[in-house]
């Protein structure tokens, strides 16, 4: 048997895109989208909302090393 040359088979991405060809027949393929695109004004408005969401809270330590998040401030209903 002769044994074929690295050429052959690809890179590892490659061997691993054959190897799991019927699995993605049935779970379709991968997102191959880049990560380095620009934010839309949409992302940036959600951002923005998501941070000021985060800023009203706060994370209490109990003794046992333990944590859970309380309102900074109990009397805002905003976001219950």
């Amino acid at each position: 048997m002769a044994r074929r040359n690295t050429e052959d088979r690809g890179n590892a991405s490659q061997r691993f895109m054959r190897a799991t060809g019927k699995l993605r027949v049935i779970f379709g393929p991968a997102n191959r989208s880049s990560l380095g695109h620009d934010m839309t004004e949409e992302n940036r408005r959600l951002l923005a909302q998501r941070q000021a969401e985060t800023q009203q809270w706060e994370t209490v330590t109990r003794p046992d090393g333990s944590t859970y998040v309380v309102p900074k401030d109990p009397g805002d209903k905003s976001l219950r």
